[in-house]
């Protein structure tokens, strides 16, 4: 905690957020943060998540929410709610941007992953900004992957992403480790971007609310094997809980292990519906919707299989758990990226879904499950003080004269206030 006696400083976080939770809940996770070690620091969010009214905000964070995108598999964005064309959205996004910045008069401004925002829409208001000689901070914060070399060397080029460093930016920050995925030498990073880039770590987890052994007696296992399954949001998590459940319909595990589903709150009507259907022929399967407390459940299981969001592998790198990904690959290739560099390293098993079938996903549970658990302090020990080294870089840029030092990485999270559907169990 700093005196509180300096000037109060003002934080702005630009999150497009247009597919899923994971954006949207890390720069939360930041924003807290930046707050709770600063009593001076306020922050503005501005985000088009469909679900950031859900979530508790912490004193001194607020949120100006716009207008909701979509993004198909083949990467085209529209409008998710309004029946409006995609230009008109998007000039009514810029607008509402431009004009809170301008009037919130930020000393930061913390951008998500896209230079120039979702089609350009942050341009007008970097332009502004530096035509205005505004005393505004620009930083952008990257996570460890984002796709495939060729395709993000295609992507900044067209774009003119490292144009936009070099013009609007003062820092580049990675959530990662240059250990497992150096993007400046992946991605070819000019030596203008090179010099602005620095890699924070990834972002650890705050732990669970409940013991292991409560979770464990809400969903009466005892002496048996406990294996969560979760596909993070949902909302394209259908595949890997249907061939899991399938599987375990023609080959069972042993009685002595029992499975908990999580199938994400942004999951499908006819999709959850169908998961239950199928769990309802299985033995020892309990089924959620949700939960607003997954660390607690995934510090309860024996295994863990998901995808390979950034969130769901801080969450499994900071509690050190066994671990098998079937990583998203469609837009992008960054969860697949992520999970193969982590399995390499022994930290994880990584199953590409275009290989996936039921028959081979039961082949590896047993598998893994029939293998001793390499302890932790064995494995290979990742830089998880990404939230250290965010705040500092962010504090260090807002007073550059004064040197700061943060306490050792606090682990925050962000609680959701109520869940989204209602839990069922089967």
């Amino acid at each position: 905690m700093y005196a509180t006696n300096r000037r109060k400083r003002k934080i702005i976080v630009y999150s497009h957020d247009t597919y899923g939770l994971g954006n949207i809940r890390r720069m939360l996770v930041i924003a807290q943060a930046l707050v709770e070690n600063d009593p001076n620091v306020s922050v503005l969010i501005l985000s088009g998540s469909p679900m950031l009214h859900a979530f508790r905000i912490p004193p001194r964070i607020d949120y100006i929410k716009l207008p909701c995108l979509t993004r198909s598999t083949e990467g085209e964005y529209s409008a998710k709610f309004l029946d409006i064309d995609y230009e008109q959205i998007l000039r009514l996004r810029s607008n509402i941007i431009l004009s809170s910045i301008l009037d919130f008069d930020p000393d930061l401004i913390l951008v998500d992953k896209k230079p120039f925002g979702v089609s350009d829409e942050l341009s007008d208001t970097l332009k502004t900004l530096k035509r205005q000689h505004h005393r505004s901070k620009v930083v952008l914060l990257l996570r460890d992957i984002l796709d495939s070399p060729e395709s993000t060397m295609k992507i900044w080029k067209k774009n003119g992403y490292h144009d936009a460093i070099i013009s609007y930016y003062d820092q580049l920050l990675v959530v990662g480790s240059p250990d497992i995925f150096d993007m400046r030498k992946e991605y070819c990073f000019p030596e203008a971007s090179h010099r602005k880039t620095r890699f924070c770590g990834y972002i650890a987890r705050e732990a669970g609310r409940q013991s292991r052994s409560k979770i464990r007696e809400t969903y009466g296992i005892k002496n048996e094997r406990m294996i969560l399954l979760t596909p993070g949001g949902g909302e394209d998590g259908y595949q890997l809980l249907s061939c899991y459940l399938e599987g375990l319909i023609a080959q069972p595990i042993q009685t002595s292990t029992k499975t908990l589903v999580i199938c994400g709150p942004e999951m499908a009507q006819i999709h959850s519906q169908h998961i239950k259907t199928l769990a309802a022929k299985c033995q020892n399967v309990v089924i959620e919707s949700f939960t607003d407390d997954m660390m607690s459940c995934m510090n309860a299981a024996d295994l863990v299989i998901s995808m390979g969001g950034y969130n769901t592998i801080c969450e499994l790198l900071t509690l050190g758990k066994r671990a098998i990904v079937i990583p998203r690959v469609k837009p992008v290739q960054e969860q697949w990226l992520r999970a193969e560099r982590l399995e390499q390293l022994g930290l994880l098993r990584a199953i590409h879904p275009d290989k996936l079938d039921s028959s081979m996903l039961m082949n590896v549970v047993n598998e893994v499950l029939s293998h001793p658990f390499e302890h932790e302090k064995h494995r290979y020990q990742i830089n998880l003080k990404g939230l250290t080294g965010v705040c500092e870089s962010v504090y260090s840029l807002l007073d550059e004269t004064r040197h700061r030092s943060i306490p050792e990485r606090k682990n925050v999270s962000i609680p959701l206030l109520k869940p989204f559907l209602v839990n069922a169990t089967l």
